[in-house]
Formats: C-alpha cells, structure tokens, sequence
C-alpha cells in the first residue's frame, strides 16, 4: 500500500468530495477526536454505495448522535483524480466523544431489523485505503451564511509544518480574523475556514501534519476562488506560517453528500 505522502502528493491538483446535510463545523473539543477515513469504492459500486450509506448508515449516525458519542458524521465524493485505480474516490468524517467506545456504535439491527446486513454494509465494495486521527482546532464562517445550503464544496489543504502547534497558533492568530472579516464584508467567495491537528499516523514518511479546509458553495468557488482587487492580506503573518512549513501544500476538493452534525453552525 502507497504511504500517505504518496498518495498526497499525486493528488495535488486533485478534486474530492464533500457531504453536508445541516452544515460543516469541526470547532476545537479536547474530549473529542475525529477520524478521517479514505476508502476507494469501484466505479460501477458508486451509486449503490452512495444509496446504502444516505439511506442507512446515515440512519445509524443519527442514533449514536442522539445516544451521545457521535457529534459529527459526513460523506464526501472525490470528483477527480489521477491514478485512479489506486486511490480514495470517498472519504468519511466521523468525530467521537469517546474515541475507545467508537466500534460500539456501528450497529444498524436496532434500526433495520428486517433488511439482511448483506443490503446494508458497504465495505464488500470498498476498502479503507487510509485512516487519520485528527484534532479540529478553529472554525469560523461568514455571518448569515446558511450552511444547509451553501456548503456545498470544500477544499482541504494538507500541511507539513516544522512545529504543527506554532502553525495552528498562528494560523488562528493571523488567518483566522483575516479571513473571517474578508467574509463578513464580501470580499471573497470562501464562506467558511477551519484548520485541524494530525494526531496519528505521524513521522517523516507522512508528510503531512496539520490540515485547514476552505468552504465555498460551489464547485467553481472552490477551485477558483476569488479576492476583491482593494483586499489586504496578512503578508507578515503568511511569511511566519510559510517559514515553518517543509513542504509545498497539498489540495483536494469534494464535493457533500451528506453530512449528519450534533451541533451544526448556525
């Protein structure tokens, strides 16, 4: 199996997927732990795995929200690639309350008694081709934005940091006030930010260790964003988050399926 850092780097200039049926919004909890699974579903499985997880496993997701563990689960669909044959075209979004009671959640006899598991499961059509531990850190949006509606498409960009920490520190120091006032004014088409820690895997042969996400409400928005002419960045902070990154960025675009969210933005 490809490591992680070469499976970033081929899709560089890549678009994957997103889900987000009440909105998208990972804000920092120390007690939680999110978990960002790849899986590569066959080409002629889509449809059906995409129907078994929104009518099903999405179902499931509820209840375990409702019971207390789960507070977050989306679907997300690569739109392109490269590579194909040996890559994620889907990713999963789970965060847990309680990261060691996670398998027990998964269970969808309580809810489907009468549907055979064999017209339930979908991993006979897919295989986890990746798994992170992540830790979100910060989250903003634009006021007024309705997420039900406009997160519609995410880019994520995976970065290798020197000292991830002091890239989050400062990240929330610099960007964040940034690109939140940019927002709010209508300076951008980016409707939304967060960033996020890599907990595990880690080490040199990764690649990666933290992760920021940029949401737009379109397809077009997210690969060709746009910044009025009079906009001011933060050229001092950019430098100090420049300094400390290893390696040149890595990004990714999805498009929502769904998304199934405990405390959704408001």
């Amino acid at each position: 199996m490809k490591t992680l850092k070469h499976f970033l780097s081929e899709f560089l200039q890549t678009i994957l997927f997103a889900m987000f049926l009440f909105g998208f919004n990972l804000q920092s909890d120390a007690q939680t732990i999110t978990v960002y699974q790849y899986r590569q579903v066959e080409p002629d499985k889509m449809q059906e795995f995409i129907e078994r997880e929104t009518k099903y496993w999405s179902k499931v997701a509820e209840s375990a929200i409702a019971k207390g563990n789960l507070t977050f689960w989306g679907l997300f669909q690569k739109m392109s690639g490269f590579d194909q044959p040996n890559s994620s075209n889907v990713l999963f979004i789970n965060t847990f309350k309680d990261i060691d009671a996670a398998a027990d959640i998964w269970d969808p006899s309580e809810l489907f008694p009468d549907v055979p598991m064999d017209q339930i499961e979908t991993f006979s059509m897919s295989k986890v081709i990746h798994t992170l531990y992540v830790r979100a850190e910060n989250f903003v949006q634009k006021e007024g934005a309705v997420p039900a509606d406009e997160f519609n498409y995410v880019s994520f960009i995976y970065h290798n940091s020197s000292n991830s920490a002091q890239s989050i520190a400062l990240e929330k120091e610099h960007w964040e006030p940034f690109i939140k006032l940019s927002m709010d004014a209508g300076k951008t088409n980016q409707l939304a930010w967060g960033n996020a820690t890599i907990l595990a895997p880690s080490g040199p042969d990764i690649g990666v260790n933290t992760i920021s996400f940029d949401i737009y409400p379109s397809l077009k928005a997210a690969l060709d964003p746009t910044w009025d002419d009079d906009t001011v960045f933060p050229t001092d902070g950019l430098t100090k988050i420049n300094e400390l990154e290893i390696d040149r960025r890595m990004v990714y675009v999805y498009r929502r399926i769904q998304v199934i969210n405990a405390n959704p933005p408001e």
